[in-house]
């Protein structure tokens, strides 16, 4: 009390009236104390876009250890381009040829056929003996071997392309055993077989390859479309198949699709091919492959030749430069001079084979595309006309369709007759 009179407060309340008041004058700085802070962030944050430009450079230096390899896998693919041009790569061409290289370059489709050569020999004469047959029966269906039938039978055999000697020959011997008598479509047809198996008998004779020769030659001709490349590429399978080392010489300079033909032929058969640029000396060309295939010991050369027919002066002088050409290496060389012959031609096959027999000398021929005509008797006229060796007959695409000419299979086949 005394201190109340005195204007004096007691010690508790003057406590309490500091708390209340202290707070006053410090709320005033405290405000603006979190605000300066908050100014100064922003500042701070500015600066943030330095590390961003110091992340790029640590991924440059991760990959830059990874550029040597694209070198190395770059190098490999010349040694693959040069073997038509640089000589280092053919000297390695025919060791590659000593594995099973021909087996596993073939495709499916080349594979080795299920059926055997004679049920395709048969299926690919179809065309010509389902001609022949239906025209046969036709005749003697329960009716005698008269005049006017062996004048039906020989223009029968004429339409069928086997030509008119060997028509009037035929029906001449089926007269001296069987005029005046009844005769069937079967009894007919297996004498026209046994009259056709005696014509081209003495013409079906194997391509015997010298072994004594390194190489042995083979110079094949005749005109573009008869199917030159592809023989090529047949018979190198064959020889391939025998253990043989062949090259191939793609002498047709003139068409640059016979070049890039017969190079996919040699990567299937494992065979080195010496080629030039289009248009370039055919008979150049001949000359180099012969001198590489003897330096390489190779067994079989295969030498393709332009067919240019329309420009026969030209051609025949091309092909006779070839020959001399060759014959400066080799004296005896070609040692075999092959002309192939489409079947879908008939009788003009005849007319190509008196040109290229007067151009260089053809030692034999190979009959190719049977499959594909009805005219398959030509090659019993030309059996019969040039006497000339046929070596072997093509009925199809793939590469186990070229096989050795066999006179009896092809006369039963051509008369649709089984084998026996």
């Amino acid at each position: 009390m005394i201190l109340r009179w005195f204007g004096r407060k007691k010690p508790e309340e003057q406590a309490r009236k500091d708390e209340t008041t202290a707070p006053l004058p410090e709320a005033v700085p405290a405000e603006p104390a979190p605000a300066e802070p908050v100014a100064e962030e922003p500042v701070q944050e500015a600066p943030v876009p330095e590390p961003a430009t110091e992340e790029p450079p640590p991924p440059e230096p991760v990959p830059e250890p990874e550029l040597p390899p694209p070198p190395a896998v770059e190098t490999p693919p010349p040694p693959p381009i040069a073997p038509p041009s640089e000589p280092e790569e053919r000297e390695d061409a025919p060791e590659i040829v000593r594995d099973d290289l021909p087996a596993a370059a073939l495709s499916a489709e080349e594979e080795k056929p299920k059926k055997g050569w004679f049920a395709r020999l048969k299926d690919g004469l179809s065309k010509s003996s389902s001609k022949l047959t239906e025209g046969i029966s036709g005749i003697f269906t329960k009716r005698k071997l008269d005049d006017e039938a062996l004048e039906e039978l020989e223009e029968l055999l004429i339409t069928a392309d086997l030509g008119p000697t060997t028509a009037a020959k035929v029906t001449a011997e089926l007269a001296r055993t069987r005029f005046g008598k009844e005769v069937s479509p079967e009894e007919v047809k297996a004498t026209l077989a046994a009259e056709v198996a005696k014509i081209v008998g003495p013409v079906a004779k194997p391509l015997v390859i010298d072994a004594t020769l390194k190489p042995h030659v083979i110079l094949v001709v005749g005109v573009n479309g008869t199917g030159k490349t592809t023989t090529i590429g047949k018979l190198a399978r064959q020889f391939r198949a025998e253990g043989k080392m062949v090259m191939l010489a793609a002498g047709d300079t003139f068409r640059a699709a016979a070049v890039s033909q017969l190079k996919i032929w040699g990567e299937r058969t494992g065979c080195p091919v010496i080629a030039r640029d289009t248009g370039a000396d055919a008979a150049g060309l001949a000359f180099d492959a012969l001198e590489e295939a003897r330096r390489q010991g190779v067994d079989i050369l295969l030498i393709d030749t332009a067919g240019r027919l329309q420009n026969k002066a030209g051609l025949m002088e091309e092909l006779r430069k070839i020959v001399r050409v060759i014959k400066k290496v080799d004296e005896s060389a070609p040692h075999t001079t092959l002309l192939t012959l489409d079947a879908t031609t008939g009788q003009n096959a005849h007319n190509q084979v008196e040109v290229f027999r007067d151009m260089v000398n053809v030692s034999g021929l190979i009959l190719t595309k049977l499959d594909g005509s009805a005219r398959g008797g030509v090659l019993v006229s030309l059996a019969e006309r040039f006497k000339l060796p046929v070596h072997a007959i093509g009925i199809g695409e793939g590469v186990y369709d070229l096989r050795p000419f066999d006179a009896d299979q092809f006369a039963k086949s051509l008369m649709g007759l089984p084998s026996q």
